[in-house]
């Protein structure tokens, strides 16, 4: 939560400020009201070193299609900050510019057209401020930055774009924006009628190249950390693949309306006219977690050898860093699909850009507290589908693991009566350390990528996927959607309703926003951001299928063939719908699986509790209760797992008859195949909603070991 000083807060209440940026009106600036204050703008006016600055503000357009200037917004009503640079910082950025070729000389008139002029005047103003619309807290003082270099600010820039923060350990009072844009010492924290205001002393104006540039560039000077990494991506042929930034036919949609926002939410869990906001882009992204050129060196491979292809795949062969199960090609077609090196670097990547204080969330778990949001408790984790041949990738992090690890299988004290705590892990089950705080790590220079360093090699041998088949697959509904991660939509810490309430376009009637999703015409589908809610989900947040719905999603692949019992979880209150449920590999001819899930069932009546088999546990007969568990599980239900608790101080946890899983599939699972889930309403209703919060695999092997029953957890 952004904190704000309370002084600023009185007025605030007072002028009830609004968002005033919307892109098809001017600023309003008549009603304006007076203070002895300054506002953004009358400061910066009344202050020579930031006359060119203002110089901008007011020849830049609010946007495409609004006829006002970014200086009506800044001395109109709003929450703003503003890392205002100095003219020394905006000639210095114009002689950059002539060292780059684009102009002549460091002058406003040495532009060669006004396009390009226009562009780099909208470089320098939109990056530089922060709007935070309706959301009366959403400015910046420095004690309110991202607590972490690297980190990003929770909300964008108007260009769209997440800032960044840097700090240096032996200069308290040093902080930079972007990596290299240092704020003043002095000249911060400067507090007006409508925001913030910092002082910098470079502009900020980030490159924007894609991935596939920044690759080549390095390729082409030999330079960085990660052209082992690099040489073999694009011998693989994904250059063309890690050149995607945004999707276009989108982009155009959305600016001419034709993707609109769902006004008027009606059903259960939204007010009367809420409103539900359609996201602005549909941008692309990928995190790649690599070997840096040093573990190359000490394995004895030059990264810069002409056979360096040959010898990694000798390596990976050597080293195993595959599973038996596999079947792949060791010739030199490498942008094959079948080809072992291919199908090695894949496995390094992932199908979203995933910024440092999202690789895992710390939110609803066991013995964590939103107010020490540093000091974690039991393992957390993440799952996701790769690209290339769909594998399961795993990040984790806990408190003892100091830092987040890929394919990590801790050792936890998960007993009935015990902390879920991570006590222990062998040797050969630590995983690779994900080191975002590395000086190597690529944060910031790719507008659509991150490059993570690791310090141990990762592949998908028959270690890891007999590992991840022992432990019980547990993922997040939205972790199955790269495009919520990439454009920002999932659990954004911010409070404003368009972070709050976000609909996904309908398949059909607008767009296929999500890919690993298919709806019908006759709902909608709304991602609830629940930063604010103490709700016992995964992770607060929750997905709404909304009216007479028929929704299909893609689920990730399974780690072995096996027998695996697939769960849903639900907050069983009552008031949400009834859907049939079909599971299978032909999205087109998905086979039914049981009988319609009812969650119109309200568990928090203790009789309709007792209807499922619920059973509150007693703390000191740990047989009873796995005896009530497992006629529970007769029934086709589990109760909700101990790891999820509630912060609101009540008992919400293992012990909460609204936290129930269903057991709707129990069925041999093949590694290699696709499995759908689809959710159709069997009400006549457009009212009624299906709620989502996660879904878990679970072998055989776990859920009927008769040597070491599945915990709580």
């Amino acid at each position: 939560m952004i904190r704000i000083k309370t002084s600023f807060k009185l007025f605030l209440a007072a002028l009830a400020i609004g968002c005033v940026c919307g892109c098809t009106e001017n600023i309003d600036t008549s009603s304006r009201y007076v203070f002895t204050e300054e506002t953004i703008l009358s400061y910066l006016e009344k202050h020579e070193a930031y006359s060119s600055y203002v110089d901008l503000l007011r020849k830049v357009d609010v946007s495409r299609i609004s006829g006002s200037k970014v200086s009506q917004l800044l001395s109109a009503r709003g929450v703003f900050t503003v890392f205002a640079p100095t003219n020394e910082a905006i000639q210095t950025y114009l002689e950059s510019l002539v060292e780059e070729g684009l102009i002549t000389e460091p002058s406003w008139d040495a532009f060669p057209n006004q396009h390009k002029l226009d562009s780099i005047r909208k470089v320098i103003v939109f990056n530089s401020i922060i709007n935070g619309g309706d959301e009366p807290e959403a400015f910046y003082y420095t004690y309110d930055f991202p607590e972490k270099s690297g980190d990003e600010f929770i909300l964008a820039n108007l260009n769209d774009e997440k800032l960044s923060v840097r700090y240096v350990d032996k200069e308290p009072d040093s902080i930079y924006i972007n990596k290299d844009c240092p704020i003043s010492s002095t000249e911060r924290d400067i507090l007006s009628i409508n925001g913030i205001i910092h002082q910098i002393g470079k502009v900020i104006a980030p490159k924007n190249i894609t991935a596939t540039k920044y690759i080549q560039e390095c390729l082409d000077e030999k330079k960085g950390d990660f052209l082992a990494c690099f040489r073999v991506i694009q011998a693989c042929g994904l250059l063309d693949t890690l050149n995607a930034v945004r999707d276009e036919r989108y982009e155009e949609l959305y600016q001419t309306g034709q993707i609109p926002n769902l006004v008027g939410m009606t059903s259960y869990g939204f007010a009367e006219g809420e409103i539900g906001y359609a996201p602005k882009h549909r941008l692309y992204g990928f995190t790649i977690f690599a070997e840096p050129d040093d573990f190359w060196r000490s394995e004895g491979i030059d990264p810069q050898d002409p056979d360096l292809l040959k010898k990694l795949m000798q390596w990976i062969i050597d080293n195993h860093q595959y599973s038996e199960d596999d079947k792949f090609t060791t010739d030199e077609n490498y942008e094959s699909e079948d080809n072992l090196l291919y199908q090695w670097i894949t496995y390094h990547i992932l199908p979203m850009r995933i910024p440092k204080g999202k690789l895992v969330f710390h939110f609803n778990e066991y013995g964590y507290n939103l107010s020490k949001p540093l000091t974690y408790s039991i393992p957390v984790y993440e799952f996701y589908t790769t690209m290339g041949k769909r594998r399961l990738f795993k990040l984790t992090e806990s408190g003892a693991s100091n830092g987040v690890y890929i394919n990590r299988f801790p050792i936890t004290d998960n007993g009935r009566q015990g902390t879920g705590e991570e006590i222990g892990c062998k040797p050969d089950k630590v995983g690779a350390l994900v080191d975002a705080d590395s000086p190597k790590a690529i944060l910031e220079d790719m507008t659509n990528c991150i490059v993570y360093p690791i310090d141990a090699p990762i592949s998908y041998n028959d270690n890891v996927r007999d590992d991840l088949q022992r432990n019980r697959i547990r993922f997040d509904g939205m972790s199955l959607f790269p495009e919520a991660m990439n454009n920002d939509i999932r659990l954004k810490k911010a409070t404003g309703e368009d972070a709050k309430h976000v609909y996904i376009p309908n398949t059909v009637r607008t767009y296929n926003y999500f890919e690993n999703m298919q709806q019908n015409a006759d709902m909608n589908f709304v991602y609830y951001n629940a930063w604010n809610d103490d709700w016992c989900n995964l992770h607060r947040d929750e997905m709404k299928a909304v009216g007479r719905f028929d929704v299909t999603f893609k689920l990730p692949p399974v780690p072995r063939r096996g027998t695996y019992e697939v769960r849903y979880k639900v907050l069983a209150n009552g008031n949400r719908g009834i859907a049939q449920i079909y599971f299978g590999t032909n999205p087109d001819q998905l086979p039914v699986t049981g009988i319609p899930l009812d969650l119109t069932k309200d568990c928090r009546n203790a009789l309709t509790a007792q209807e499922v088999g619920w059973v509150v546990d007693d703390p000191n007969d740990d047989d009873a209760n796995a005896e009530h568990d497992k006629n529970m599980r007769n029934n086709g239900y589990m109760k909700g797992p101990k790891s999820i608790n509630s912060n609101d101080g009540t008992e919400r946890d293992y012990n909460d008859r609204e936290n129930i899983r269903h057991i709707f599939v129990r069925q041999t699972l093949d590694p290699n195949e696709t499995y759908y889930i689809r959710l159709k309403s069997v009400l006549d209703s457009e009212k009624k909603e299906f709620y989502m919060d996660f879904i878990e695999y679970c072998a055989k092997e776990i859920y009927d070991n008769p040597n070491e029953p599945e915990d709580i957890w």
